[in-house]
């Protein structure tokens, strides 16, 4: 891609690639490893997603199967929770938490949550500037390279910061995320803990997998910052040396 011709600036994209690379890795292992391990009571992930969002009042809330894996999520539009084949009829203590997860974003969107009123009210604008960002700085850089003009009069330049905070915009949305990601596994952790629907022995590997999983959001913050302060040093970098 255009932004990454060699140049000193890749190298700020190493430590977060890294991270995410583990983070995936981290992921992948955790809940390899405690799927293995079948909660004492024997309930699936389904069985505890209805117990919490009935316990909740939450009785209008669905619950879907949804192909893949680790595709569980929280579908506010339809009001819906799918649980993926890993997930769905297992009896796990790595699927008990991940659907006691996305119960938590259900809970969060019937109570009025901040952040997720925030977050909701963010994803078209977000759809948007991630479509059209790197467009923007491709279209500016390209027009600075052809034109030379004076600094007050940079147009290609305009364009491309236009792009960078379209940039930001997104790079917000993954701040905004992640407090609703914590939040949804604590009070997951803590619904499983004062439920009894896990024993107490159980409770730490549904943490170990929680945990896991909240880090590859923190790796994609990361990650968006490290993006858009690479862009910021090639569009002012390439301004000031015109």
């Amino acid at each position: 891609m255009f932004f990454y011709y060699y140049d000193w600036t890749i190298l700020i994209l190493i430590p977060p690639l890294l991270l995410s690379l583990y983070a995936q890795f981290k992921v992948n292992s955790t809940y390899k490893r405690f799927s293995e391990v079948s909660n004492a009571r024997g309930l699936t992930g389904r069985d505890v997603a209805r117990r919490i969002l009935d316990a909740n009042g939450l009785y209008d809330v669905k619950i879907e199967h949804i192909r893949g894996n680790l595709t569980d999520h929280y579908d506010p539009k339809s009001n819906t929770i799918r649980l993926s084949d890993a997930v769905d009829n297992s009896t796990s203590v790595a699927a008990i938490g991940v659907a006691a997860h996305e119960c938590g974003h259900a809970v969060q969107h019937a109570e009025g949550y901040a952040p997720v009123k925030i977050r909701t009210a963010m994803v078209p604008i977000t759809n948007f500037s991630s479509r059209m960002a790197i467009l923007f700085i491709i279209v500016g850089l390209i027009i600075s390279s052809m034109y030379r003009v004076t600094q007050g009069n940079n147009i290609g330049f305009t364009i491309a910061v236009i792009g960078i905070c379209l940039f930001a915009v997104a790079t917000v949305f993954q701040l905004v995320t992640l407090p609703v990601e914590f939040n949804a596994s604590s009070r997951a952790l803590k619904t499983l803990e004062t439920d009894m629907i896990l024993y107490d022995d159980e409770i730490p590997m549904a943490r170990k997998v929680l945990s896991a999983a909240a880090l590859t959001y923190v790796a994609a913050l990361i990650s968006s910052i490290a993006t858009l302060l690479r862009l910021v040093l090639i569009v002012f970098g390439g301004n000031r040396r015109r």
